[in-house]
């Protein structure tokens, strides 16, 4: 699994430390960083909860080109 640099990206554009985003979306930060990281693959519940804070669509964050 890639690291999700687009969500690292959407996410600093909005000036939204992981722990912000975490908290706006019900998870731990730890979750968060496990995402950008690759590490973790999140439930469809949770990308769509991620892509509306952000502003983004599914396929602009979470899509593999």
């Amino acid at each position: 699994m890639a690291k999700n640099l687009k969500l690292k990206a959407a996410r600093a554009a909005l000036d939204m430390t992981q722990a912000d985003l975490a908290a706006v979306v019900g998870v731990s930060r730890q979750t968060i960083n496990a995402i950008e990281k690759g590490e973790y693959n999140p439930t469809i519940n949770l990308c769509r909860s991620i892509c509306r804070v952000l502003g983004k669509t599914l396929d602009e964050l979470f899509w593999e080109e």
